[in-house]
């Protein structure tokens, strides 16, 4: 998503081995049971999620890592006797990565946790570097500034300053808590002591900058600028995500430099190291190669539908990820719902009575391209859809959907809901009449053309501060018990929505602020 489990999947085998909970349905329905006994207790979710994520890997958009998942899920989907296929929406930088290693060689031997960012440049050739570290000075002025640029060549440097300790904030709040002596006489408390330094750090960062010229919206994007043209060797920085010491990973900003992320504890060892005069120096070695303009694809199953073929139920979820980890929550989580959904409709309900349209979507995290495309593309299943499920906030049981502003949609989920086993559905609350998504995941690409679509949202798990955008984004975090039920769920929704005899109306609840389309982006340019 454009947000950690416990390791519960140590003991996956198991818990997909154990007998499944009896179902408590509120009326017999064949299908819905047979979609019960597939999806939780003949689960194929574990494996479909340990190929997605270990073996395939991450799925950054224009990488051919990202093709050869999109290929491996037609597969999938032709091998359960659905449709599949590729569909191109436009082009992007295609890049590949190599290995990256960063080795601290001076005033010690330390061999660092480290990665290159995505679409950095890497070493000439891919070719070891070695580079003396250095900070930036206390500038006095611009003049300042200009005077020490030169000294820069050829070095690696660290921009901003290193986080004063990569303890959880939980553990600060534990156990830092309490300072000496009460009342007026009371010292501050260790975590207080520790968020203060922390503000007194950025502030004299940023006034530094200022006085430097860098001061104001884009200015550390200037500085890295100039810094670059002055021939440095690599830039080193870190994105800490300060609940547990996890960094995000993004996307790189040098054009002929690898920028390297390395870890919260070993960039705060080279950053005092520097700052302290040390003499520390870093071997680099990041291979990468840019491919040029390359088609992208969404990754489309379909199951024709058989009375009203020309309406439509979709199953919806970004399939690309960061490259930091393995893109387990965000998205192969919400991609794995989708698939294993297809397997179970396909074998439970293999004629439907509207046709069921699965999306895989690309270029999410550049801005809903992919799913922004396919609106356009195809506005005969936009005009014509009952409702899209989506599914992108980590690995937990769903458990709250929004009826996105539309009036309607309540009596359309309130029967569905009836219809599902309790073991379900008493896990999720309906948001009445909810207010449209503005830009979180895909579908509100649906949503801002008037479609139903739908987020199912799912319990955190620490999405945000674990697991999205991080370098911990792993198959291990992946909740398989959850994972289970939201196919399940999922399934069963598509079934529902599919039988129902009444179309879901558009009427649209007044005073909302409704979210209005921009074109899907057609390259890396665009």
């Amino acid at each position: 998503m454009m947000r950690l489990s416990t390791a519960v999947t140590a003991c996956a085998a198991l818990t997909l081995a154990a007998p499944a909970m009896a179902q408590t349905f509120a009326q017999p329905d064949p299908v819905l049971e047979r979609m019960w006994t597939l999806g939780m207790e003949q689960s194929q979710a574990y494996d479909l999620a340990q190929t997605l994520t270990d073996s395939l890997g991450p799925r950054l958009t224009g990488t051919p890592q990202m093709k050869a998942a999109n290929d491996w899920a037609v597969k999938m989907l032709e091998s359960w006797g659905a449709e599949g296929r590729n569909e191109q929406y436009g082009t992007w930088r295609a890049w590949d990565r190599g290995v990256t290693r960063v080795d601290l060689l001076e005033p010690r031997v330390r061999s660092l946790e480290a990665i290159m960012l995505a679409w950095s440049p890497g070493t000439p050739n891919g070719q070891p570097v070695e580079a003396a570290v250095t900070k930036l000075p206390d500038f006095a002025d611009a003049a300042a500034f200009e005077a020490w640029l030169p000294t820069v060549r050829g070095k690696a440097v660290v921009l901003a300053p290193s986080e004063l300790s990569c303890r959880p904030a939980s553990h600060w709040q534990e156990y830092g808590m309490s300072g000496f002596g009460r009342g007026a006489n009371a010292t501050p408390s260790s975590f207080e002591k520790l968020q203060a330094a922390r503000a007194e750090r950025r502030t004299a960062y940023s006034a530094n900058l200022e006085r430097a010229g860098f001061g104001g919206r884009g200015g550390a994007g200037q500085l890295l600028d100039r810094l670059e043209a002055a021939g440095i060797a690599a830039v080193l920085q870190f994105n800490w995500s300060n609940d547990i010491g996890v960094n995000k990973i993004f996307g790189a900003n040098t054009e002929t430099i690898p920028t390297i992320d390395l870890g919260c504890e070993d960039y705060g060892l080279v950053y005092r190291l520097a700052e302290e005069g040390q003499g520390p120096v870093v071997r680099i070695q990041a291979a990468a190669e840019f491919l040029g303009e390359q088609p992208v694809y969404n990754t489309i199953g379909v199951i024709p539908g058989t009375e009203l073929p020309n309406e439509y139920v979709m199953l919806s979820a970004h399939y690309d990820s960061w490259d930091g980890g393995s893109g387990a929550t965000d998205n192969a989580t919400g991609s794995i719902t989708m698939l294993e959904a297809m397997r179970i409709l396909r074998a439970a309900y293999p004629n439907p009575r509207r046709t069921i349209v699965m999306g895989l979507w690309s270029g999410e995290e550049q801005g809903l391209n992919g799913s922004r495309r396919f609106v356009e593309m195809h506005p005969d299943i936009v005009d014509n859809l009952q409702a899209l499920f989506n599914q992108d906030n980590g690995t937990g049981r769903v458990v709250s959907v929004s009826m996105q502003g539309l009036v309607g949609a309540g009596g359309h989920w309130g029967r569905w809901m009836a219809a599902l086993p309790q073991e379900i559905s008493r896990h999720i609350d309906l948001n009445i009449p909810g207010s449209p998504g503005g830009g979180g995941s895909d579908y509100a690409s649906f949503v801002c053309a008037g479609a139903p679509g739908f987020s199912i949202s799912s319990l955190s798990w620490s999405y945000s501060t674990h697991t999205w955008h991080t370098n911990r984004d792993s198959f291990d975090k992946i909740v398989m018990d959850d994972l289970m039920n939201n196919a399940t769920l999922t399934a069963m929704l598509a079934y529902l929505a599919s039988e129902d005899p009444e179309r879901m109306p558009r009427d649209q609840a007044a005073g909302v602020n409704w979210p209005t389309c921009r074109p899907g982006a057609q390259s890396s340019g665009g």
